[in-house]
C-alpha cells in the first residue's frame, strides 16, 4: 500500500499525519526505512507497557547474517539494500556493508555472508570492489573453513565475461574453504526477478541455519510498507516532460537533447553523481513491423506477470526490441534454423558485435519464420530502463531533473533505426507528456566533501552531463576549491554542448580552467587523452595538491584511454616506474579520488 492511499484506507492516520510520513520516507533508503520500522515498533511496545529491553530482546536470531555489495551505477546495492530489508523483517540478524568499507580479514570471523556484486566493464570489478577482490585473489585472507556464503552476481550477457565478479568471488571463497550456502545465481539485465527468488531462498536457509524464532514472524508487515512507499525502479514516478531542446547544430552529426523533467510533488531527490531511471515505450511501428515479420496476430493474448495483454500491447511496454542480445539471437536460430544465426551463436566475438548493430527486426529478417505468440514471447527478454547521469543540481533546478541525451540513430541496410528511450523522450513524448521516471543512487561518483578540495572532470560527448550537475552544486555551496574540465566533441561550432554556461563558470571564477578538445577541427584527430598528457605536469600537480578525479561517458574506448593517459602522466611527472604508477593509480580509487561513471 503506498503512503498516499493511507489517508483513505482505514488507517488511523489523519492526512497532514500522511503527509509528513510521505516527505520523512521519500528521504530514506531501503535500510534506513527496515531500521525505523524496527524503532517505532519498540517504542509501540513500550506505549504497551512491554519494557523495550524486552521488545528487543524477543526480535533477537541467535545468529547473525553479514551482507556484502559490490556497486557500479546502484543495482547490486539496491538488491544488498532490499535483502537487508526483507532479513530484519523475517527477524534474521543482518549487516549490511560497502565491500569498500569491510575488511577482508573480518572474513574469518564470520559464520554467514551474502555478496551482491555487478561486474564492470570486460570483466573487471566494479570501482569499490577492486581492493577486496585483489586481496580475496591473493589469498590474504587465509583460510575460511568456518564460513558459509551465497553469491548474486548482475552482469549483461552481451559481454563475454558475463558476471565475472562473481564467478571470481565465487572461485576465491570455495579454494579458500568456505562452503556454500547455496548455489550462485548469474542475473542478465532483467534481474529483478531471479534477484528475488536467490533471496527467499537464501533467507529460507538462513532462517533454519541461524534459528530464528516464531515469534520474530510478526515483523514483515511493518517493515515492507515503507519500503513500497518509495518511488523506485518497481514503482516510479509519472513525470511531466517540460523540456525536450536539442543542443547541437544543424550541421552536427549528433542529435543530442537537453531534457528538463519535472518531479513536482514525488519528493525524489537527488545528489550530482547519481542517475535517473527512465521507463519508456517501443515505436508502435517497429512494434507492427515485428508482428509482421514472424506472423503474429496483433491481437493474440499472452500473460504477463499474470495480466492477460494482446501481444501487441506487451510487446510495446514490456520487452526489449531496440537492443540485439545473445540470447535472443540463439533462440531464434533454435526456432528458424538460421545457417548464419546458428554460426554466430558459436562465435562469442562475432555475436557481440552482430548484437550491437542489430535490432530484434533485423535478426529475425535473417530468415523468415512464423512463430506463435508464445514462442516470440519465450525468445525474448523484459524491458529495461534507461539510466542517464543527471545533469543538475537540486540546489539550483529545485523539483526538476535535467538530462543530456544523446539520440540513438544509425542505418541498417538503409532502414532507420533508433534507441528505444532516447528516441521515445526525442521523437515520441511531447512536451508536457509523462515519463515514468526514478532516481538511482551512485555513492560511487559523488563530489568531496571538502569544498576546497581541487576537482578534475573528464566528459566528452554526453560524458559532460554530471560536471553540469556538478558546478551547478559547487556553485550553490559558494566551494573554493578549483575545477578543471577536459571535453571533447567532434566540431567547436556544432558540438560544444551547454557553451554559454561553461563561459560563464570561466568568467565567474568557478571554472579555473578548462581543456577543449574538438577531435576533428584540424587535420589531427585530437581527444581528451591527449590534452591530458599535454596537461600531464599541471594535472599531476593537482593530483598532489589533493584533486579528485572523474571520468564520464564512453566505457568502451575513451575511458580505457584515459586510463592509461593517467597512469602515463604520473609515470612521467611524478618520476615513477610503470607499476609505481599504476599503484598509485590504484590508490587514488581505492581513496575514492579516482571515479567513473561509465557506460
Amino acid at each position: 500500500m503506498l503512503l498516499k492511499e493511507l489517508a483513505a484506507a482505514a488507517s488511523p492516520l489523519n492526512e497532514q499525519q500522511v503527509h509528513k510520513l510521505t516527505q520523512v520516507a521519500a528521504e530514506l533508503s531501503a535500510t534506513q526505512l527496515a531500521w525505523v520500522s524496527g524503532y517505532f515498533y519498540g517504542i509501540s511496545q513500550q506505549a504497551q507497557g512491554v519494557p523495550l529491553a524486552a521488545a528487543s530482546a524477543a526480535v533477537q536470531p541467535s545468529g547473525k547474517l553479514t551482507i556484502l555489495y559490490a556497486s557500479q551505477t546502484g543495482n547490486a546495492k539496491g538488491v544488498a539494500e532490499t535483502l537487508k530489508a526483507q532479513a530484519d523483517a523475517a527477524g534474521v540478524a543482518a549487516e549490511l556493508f560497502n565491500v569498500a568499507d569491510y575488511k577482508v580479514k573480518q572474513l574469518k570471523k564470520e559464520t554467514h555472508v551474502l555478496i551482491v556484486t555487478s561486474t564492470n566493464g570486460e570483466g573487471e570489478p566494479p570501482d569499490d570492489a577492486i581492493e577486496f577482490h585483489k586481496q580475496l585473489k591473493t589469498g590474504k585472507v587465509g583460510k575460511l573453513e568456518g564460513l558459509h556464503y551465497g553469491i548474486l552476481a548482475l552482469g549483461d550477457s552481451s559481454y563475454e565475461f558475463f558476471c565475472q565478479t562473481g564467478k571470481d568471488f565465487d572461485d576465491y571463497l570455495a579454494k579458500a574453504g568456505a562452503t556454500r550456502l547455496l548455489e550462485r545465481i548469474d542475473c542478465d539485465v532483467d534481474y529483478e526477478g531471479a534477484a528475488e527468488g536467490w533471496s527467499k531462498s537464501a533467507l529460507g536457509l538462513l532462517k533454519d541455519a541461524l534459528q530464528v524464532e516464531a515469534a520474530n514472524q510478526a515483523l514483515p508487515a511493518v517493515a515492507t510498507q515503507g519500503v513500497a512507499s518509495l518511488y523506485t525502479k518497481k514503482h516510479p514516478f509519472a513525470a511531466e516532460l517540460v523540456t525536450n531542446q536539442k543542443i547541437t547544430g544543424r550541421d552536427s552529426d549528433k542529435d543530442i537533447r537537453h531534457i528538463e523533467i519535472s518531479l513536482e510533488g514525488s519528493g525524489l531527490t537527488y545528489q550530482p553523481g547519481d542517475a535517473l531511471g527512465v521507463w519508456f515505450s517501443n515505436d508502435e511501428a517497429l512494434v507492427d513491423a515485428l508482428l509482421a515479420q514472424v506472423g503474429v496476430a496483433a491481437d493474440a493474448k499472452v500473460k504477463v506477470d499474470d495480466e492477460l495483454l494482446s501481444i501487441r500491447e506487451a510487446l510495446i511496454h514490456h520487452y526489449e526490441l531496440t537492443q540485439g542480445y545473445a540470447g535472443f539471437v540463439q533462440a531464434y536460430a533454435e526456432l528458424s534454423g538460421a545457417k548464419k544465426l546458428q554460426k554466430l551463436v558459436e562465435d562469442k566475438a562475432a555475436l557481440r558485435e552482430y548484437c550491437a548493430g542489430h535490432q530484434i527486426l533485423d535478426i529475425v529478417r535473417e530468415k523468415k519464420t512464423k512463430l506463435t505468440a508464445e514462442q516470440l514471447q519465450g525468445a525474448l527478454r523484459r524491458l529495461t530502463p534507461r539510466l542517464y547521469s543527471i545533469a543538475s543540481a537540486q540546489a539550483e533546478v529545485e523539483e526538476e531533473v535535467h538530462l543530456t541525451v544523446g539520440v540513438v540513430r544509425y542505418d541498417n541496410k538503409g532502414e532507420p533505426r533508433a534507441g528505444g528511450a532516447s528516441s521515445f523522450l526525442a521523437d515520441r513524448l511531447a512536451e508536457g507528456g509523462q515519463v515514468r521516471v526514478f532516481v538511482e543512487h551512485n555513492d560511487n561518483f559523488r563530489l568531496p566533501a571538502d569544498d576546497n578540495t581541487p576537482v578534475i572532470m573528464v566528459g566528452p560527448g554526453t560524458g559532460i552531463a554530471p560536471f553540469r550537475a556538478f558546478m551547478q552544486e559547487r556553485e550553490a555551496r559558494d566551494a573554493e576549491g578549483k575545477n578543471w574540465l577536459f571535453f571533447g566533441n567532434p566540431h567547436f561550432t556544432q558540438d560544444f554542448l551547454y557553451q554559454l554556461e561553461w563561459q560563464r563558470y570561466v568568467k565567474s571564477g568557478l571554472l579555473s580552467r578548462i581543456s577543449l578538445a574538438f577531435s576533428r577541427d584540424q587535420a589531427d584527430k585530437v581527444y581528451v587523452q591527449h590534452k591530458l598528457r599535454q596537461q600531464g605536469a599541471e594535472v599531476y600537480a593537482w593530483l598532489e595538491q589533493g584533486a579528485h578525479f572523474y571520468v564520464c561517458g564512453d566505457a568502451n574506448k575513451m575511458a580505457k584511454d584515459v586510463h592509461e593517459a593517467l597512469i602515463e602522466l604520473v609515470a612521467e611527472h611524478g618520476n615513477k616506474s610503470r607499476e609505481q604508477a599504476e599503484e598509485y593509480v590504484d590508490a587514488l580509487r581505492s581513496a575514492k579520488r579516482y571515479q567513473r561513471d561509465v557506460y
